[in-house]
Formats: C-alpha cells, sequence, structure tokens
C-alpha cells in the first residue's frame, strides 16, 4: 500500500511542491495521477522511490517508512516499485532479453532464475519473438513494452508509469493502456501519470487531480476536473 499522511515537500530554492497532501493507494489499486505542469506530481514519484524524503508528513510505501529510511533499505524499497518512464530509458547496444535481464542482474538475481522469469515476461507484454532485436530495431510501441517488461521482470507489487504513452500514437497509446489494464488484473498496483484526458475518459478508473501541491479531486468518475495549463 502507499499512503502519504499530511504530506509537505519544499525545495530550498522555496518551491513549495506539495501542500499537506493525504493520498492512500491500495494494493491491487489502478489509479491516475493528473494535473497541471508544475502541481506536484513528479514530487509525489520521486517521494514513492525514495529519492526524496517529505519535509513533513509521513509516507508509507510497501513496508517501508519514507520519512526515515536507511539509504541501505532504498533498494530493497525500489524493488517493490516498478517504474516505466515516458523516454523509456532503454540500453541501445542490447538485446531485449539483455535488456530485461540486466535489471534482475542488478539485484543479484541467479543465472537460472533469469533464464526462466524473461521469457515470461517477454511473452506477458507481447516480445517472446523480439528477444534478439535491439531497441532501434523495434517500433516505439514495441520500445515501450520493453521498458514496461523491465519494470515487470523483479515482480513489483507496484508499477508507476510516468507518462508512458507521451510519444506514442492514439492505437499504439490504447494498446499500453490495455497492457497495463492486464498487468493490473494479475495483482499489481498500477500508478498512471498523464497529460493525456481521452485515455483517462477511455479507462473508467480512479482519478487523483493535483494543482498547486494539493489534491483537488479524487475520484472514480474517470476524467478530468481541471484545465491544462
Amino acid at each position: 500500500m502507499i499512503e502519504f499522511s499530511q504530506v509537505t515537500k519544499s525545495y530550498t530554492v522555496g518551491t513549495h511542491a506539495l501542500k499537506g497532501i493525504d493520498l492512500q493507494i491500495e494494493d491491487g489499486e489502478f489509479a491516475f495521477l493528473v494535473g497541471p505542469s508544475g502541481s506536484g506530481k513528479s514530487t509525489i514519484i520521486k517521494l514513492i522511490t525514495g529519492e526524496l524524503a517529505p519535509t513533513s508528513g509521513t509516507v508509507h510505501v510497501n513496508g517501508y517508512s519514507l520519512e526515515r529510511i536507511r539509504k541501505r533499505e532504498v533498494p530493497y524499497l525500489r524493488r517493490t516499485v516498478g517504474v516505466v518512464f515516458q523516454d523509456f530509458r532503454l540500453i541501445e547496444t542490447k538485446t531485449v532479453y539483455e535488456n530485461v535481464a540486466f535489471a534482475m542482474r542488478v539485484i543479484g538475481a541467479q543465472e537460472a532464475e533469469i533464464r526462466e522469469r524473461v521469457p515470461y515476461v517477454l511473452e506477458l507484454v507481447g516480445l517472446e519473438t523480439k528477444s534478439r532485436r535491439h531497441p532501434n530495431e523495434l517500433s516505439g510501441g514495441e520500445q515501450q513494452r520493453l521498458a514496461i517488461a523491465r519494470a515487470l521482470v523483479n515482480n513489483p507489487s507496484t508499477i508507476i508509469a510516468d507518462e508512458p504513452t507521451g510519444n506514442l500514437d492514439p492505437a499504439r497509446s490504447l494498446e499500453i493502456m490495455s497492457l497495463l489494464q492486464e498487468i493490473n488484473n494479475l495483482g499489481t498496483t498500477i500508478l498512471v501519470v498523464t497529460h493525456e484526458k481521452d485515455l483517462v475518459e477511455r479507462f473508467a478508473k480512479r482519478v487523483i487531480v493535483l494543482n498547486e501541491g494539493l489534491i483537488v479531486s479524487d475520484g472514480m468518475d474517470g476524467y478530468y476536473r481541471y484545465e491544462d495549463q
């Protein structure tokens, strides 16, 4: 579970990114996080992944308390949270298989486990026939599927998708969102950060709306309650 209680975050430059928010995302939930640029979305992601600590309040993520987490515990927290980025962040010199296997090697997985797990995850995202290709031989949608496979391979309980369809056309965007829905159906918590109103409206999920560091709307109505600035 992800839980924020009266969380504030201020930066040394004087920016007050979060202004006392309360937020709870249950295990197995699917939610959208939306809001205009500068509303605090990126700060929430960095708090969840342990990149930042709150200025005040408490943040609990999958059993870890982020306001007092020890440095040596952060890698263990991050194994429970997979992140999918808009720019993919793939290793161009490695094949599809090697990109996913690398994510397991960095946490010390055994080769036998890698050989079993990687093909399963590639099949799950529909890339089982592309394992020997390199990222530059894939379409944009396939590259995003590869990024999702990499986030999935260590079996995290939570996946954060940060603008996962921002570089894709509408058809590929729908495919990626449908894939995230399938992953959610298997029990993984999904938090999607997006500006794409059409996708939010199409998938009737919880929508958490941020504006100027505050949660201004939180519900299951499946559409925005703000105009992007």
